[in-house]
């Protein structure tokens, strides 16, 4: 399976210097290729295909006067750029065809240096880690790196990226093997909220910690002393960079936080059931920031791939299910409810439900129902349910290039 590995680089000035150039040059050789396909699908040629762009954008461009600066950078920058490309258009007629499942994916889009997140991405013949606990990039120089733990293989991939508050990172993604932890005879449904983050079937519940709620006071000063700074100033940069570093900490917090809870919920159960909730229509709604606060998604995203990478179960229940209208003792649907109605009583057996809890125990009784029937009834359920050694991707939709030429040593001698 892939995962991947973060860790915090400090560049000095002239490797700063030096990555700047390369995130610029990936970004032109993507723009350039991108608008040489948009012109010939406007014109009804054939798709340009990547040798062809190669050798036009990338080799060719290299000797002329206005694109000579893309040999200051590594040519395997280059080129990863022109595969990210590729990717994104496989995945945008993938969507297209009804191949690629979940949500419809979109063409790819022209790139702007004011973008917050600036990357790059190189396979291992543009890296390699150094016996000093330094990581050598090509035309870049060593970088000092923070290492949080050991990588556990040899890297096959590494992105270097730099987010909105100028902090660099170092991102690799390994190939290892399933760490399978002993089984359990427990599992859990799971009903995620506002009032309490999520709530178990087994009547526990976790409290949202609400990390933006809470540095909100704060936020407003540093925007407000943002909008009154001049446009294009360095004292209005200045205050720009404090307001993303403000939203990279609490970024940061909630990451943390999602990170221990969800390893505990799979450390603690067998199998783990939660509801497939629309975040994205949610987040269009009055209770927006409240929602994006909690950050469902992430934490869903981690519960699945944890689960593959533990040996646990896992499956999610369609949206659709009335979790909160069915009596969880007897099964009688008492109809739907508002929002505000957090407790009520079962019109039949007489049973007085919490609505977090009843619906948390029906979530655990119909996954159990769609891990039980199997795949050809479980539409919604993960691809990980019920195995344990499976390849997943990459986290955050990372994948890893094949390695090429010399081996990269795994981990960092003297750690």
């Amino acid at each position: 399976m892939q995962l991947r590995y973060n860790y915090r680089a400090y560049p000095d000035a002239s490797q700063r210097r030096a990555l700047a150039s390369a995130f610029g040059c990936a970004r032109v050789v993507w723009n350039d290729c991108l608008r040489d396909r948009r012109e010939a699908h406007a014109a009804g040629l054939p798709y340009v295909k990547s040798a062809d762009l190669s050798r036009l954008r990338i080799t060719q461009a290299k000797r002329t006067a206005e694109r000579a600066w893309l040999a200051d950078v590594s040519a395997v920058v280059l080129q990863q750029s022109l595969r990210d490309l590729d990717a994104a258009y496989k995945n945008f007629f993938d969507s297209l065809k009804g191949k690629r499942p979940g949500r419809k994916v979109g063409p790819p889009r022209f790139k702007s240096k004011k973008d917050p997140r600036q990357s790059v991405r190189l396979n291992t013949n543009a890296f390699a880690l150094q016996d000093n606990g330094t990581v050598y990039v090509a035309k870049v120089g060593n970088l000092k790196v923070t290492w949080s733990r050991r990588l556990p293989a040899a890297p096959t991939s590494l992105t270097v990226t730099k987010d909105s508050c100028g902090r660099y990172f170092l991102s690799f993604v390994v190939d290892t093997e399933p760490d399978i932890l002993p089984a359990l005879d427990t599992d859990t449904g799971i009903d995620l909220g506002l009032s309490a983050f999520a709530v178990l079937s087994d009547g526990s519940k976790i409290h949202s910690p609400r990390f933006l709620r809470r540095a909100e006071k704060k936020l407003k000063r540093l925007q407000r002393e943002l909008s009154r700074k001049a446009k294009g100033s360095k004292n209005r940069a200045r205050a720009r960079i404090k307001v993303a570093r403000q939203h990279a900490r609490v970024a940061d917090r909630r990451r943390d936080w999602h990170h221990k809870a969800s390893t505990q919920i799979i450390r603690d159960n067998q199998a783990v059931y939660v509801e497939d909730l629309a975040v994205s229509g949610l987040g269009r709604t009055r209770l927006a920031k409240s929602v994006h606060d909690a950050g469902w998604s992430a934490f869903v995203g981690m519960l699945e791939y944890k689960a593959v990478k533990h040996g646990r179960a896992f499956a999610k229940v369609d949206r659709a299910f009335p979790s909160s209208q069915v009596c969880s003792v007897c099964g009688f649907r008492d109809g739907p409810k508002p929002l505000h109605v957090r407790e009520w009583t079962c019109g039949v057996c007489g049973t007085v439900h919490d609505r977090d809890h009843n619906a948390a125990r029906n979530v655990l009784v119909e996954g159990r129902r769609i891990v039980a029937a199997g795949r050809a009834e479980t539409l919604n359920a993960s691809w990980s349910a019920g195995k344990t050694r499976t390849k997943v991707p990459a986290q955050r939709v990372e994948a890893g290039s094949p390695r090429k030429g010399q081996p990269t040593q795994a981990g960092i001698p003297g750690l």
